[in-house]
């Protein structure tokens, strides 16, 4: 994977621009100035995306349900009797001006058909009896239905973007440059949008060529081998995509770990997997078994995704970051406006876990 290198003049032809609020402070090489200096650069950050316009449209998408071990979701602050968590995948479908026309961005448009042969959850699945399976398993949608239901056809998707890779099997959305003996063993896979770039951190596409066993179990990196170049947008750093578009480098949760950011009529919101409820970002508000006590014991001002641990320092002040990028939450101002890639949903399954506030859903235009 570290083949794929960027390339500045493919980047601006596609419509990017390289954004530098926040260099000199990712500059710093201690996790503690690194962090005040984040304090003080997220200003101009969010101000630099306000100035660039807003977007036309948003929809979130519910893709599917599916069990989370709460010792990764809650991370050290786990209290709960409860083993797993449930969590929603949803895509956000993002309209917005660029170069005098209208794009279109899909914002994690998981392949959920393909996503269960990551090795963690092609694991647990051989664990759980099916009975049971169909009981913690929802599917709600798939990519292409969700699309059709808000009127977006396939060739007008401009860009795909995910957080990071973990899970993500992208074959059947870029297609391949050879057949694929899974899904496709006679000849290369057609894109499912043959007209659309997937936007990854450099960063994250290194990070495929040789996996630390800390980070194994969540790729499926074999998938990658033939993927079709041209599908690509190579990027290191922020990068303003159109008008009240951006995403943010936020490294931690993986390498290549990035984040939306969205300016609306309500203000900027930011969405990543970083967290797995908003409350995790304010947990002092949270009426969830232990998050505001473990809080206050620890003196950590939020509680992260920590299914990768290597460099949890690092994820831990991009996560700080996108809480200062996000603004209030206008109905509830206790929480910031942060939706979560993979959100915990309340589920008889695990009834001490209900979040006590959730977004809903992100609509636009």
């Amino acid at each position: 994977m570290s083949a794929f290198q960027t390339q500045p003049s493919r980047i601006a032809e596609f419509g990017l621009t390289r954004m530098t609020e926040l260099d000199e402070a990712r500059r710093e090489r201690l996790s503690g100035p690194q962090l005040s200096a984040f304090r003080r650069a997220a200003p101009r950050f969010k101000d630099a995306v306000r100035a660039s316009g807003r977007v036309d449209f948003v929809r979130t998408c519910p893709l599917q349900k599916l069990p989370y071990p709460a010792q990764f979701g809650f991370f050290r602050a786990r209290t709960l009797a409860t083993p797993f968590l449930t969590i929603t995948n949803r895509m956000i479908v993002v309209r917005f001006r660029e170069g005098g026309r209208t794009k279109t961005l899909l914002w994690e448009p998981s392949d959920v058909e393909l996503g269960i042969g990551t090795p963690f959850f092609a694991n647990l699945a051989k664990r759980v009896p099916d009975g049971i399976q169909k009981t913690l398993y929802e599917r709600h949608s798939t990519v292409l239905d969700a699309l059709a239901a808000v009127g977006v056809a396939p060739a007008d998707v401009d860009y795909l973007v995910f957080d990071h890779l973990h899970t993500q099997d992208v074959r059947r959305l870029i297609g391949t440059t050879k057949p694929q003996s899974d899904i496709s063993p006679n000849q290369p896979v057609t894109p499912w949008f043959p007209n659309a770039k997937l936007i990854v951190q450099k960063a994250e596409l290194d990070l495929l060529a040789d996996i630390h066993p800390l980070q194994r179990p969540w790729f499926q990196p074999w998938t990658y081998d033939a993927i079709r170049p041209e599908g690509l947008l190579v990027i290191e750093g922020d990068y303003r995509v159109g008008a009240g578009v951006a995403l943010l480098a936020t490294p931690g949760h993986t390498p290549g770990n990035q984040s939306l950011v969205l300016n609306t009529s309500t203000g900027l919101w930011v969405s990543s997997e970083n967290v797995v409820a908003v409350e995790c970002l304010n947990p002092e508000h949270s009426r969830i078994t232990g998050l505001a006590s473990w809080t206050k014991e620890s003196g950590e001002e939020l509680v992260m995704n920590g299914n990768t641990l290597e460099t949890r320092a690092e994820q831990y002040n991009s996560t700080v970051l996108e809480k200062l990028v996000a603004d209030p939450d206008a109905k509830d101002p206790r929480f910031v406006q942060f939706f979560p890639s993979s959100e915990l949903t309340a589920s008889f399954t695990n009834p001490f876990a209900g979040p006590t506030f959730v977004h809903g859903a992100i609509t636009e235009g």
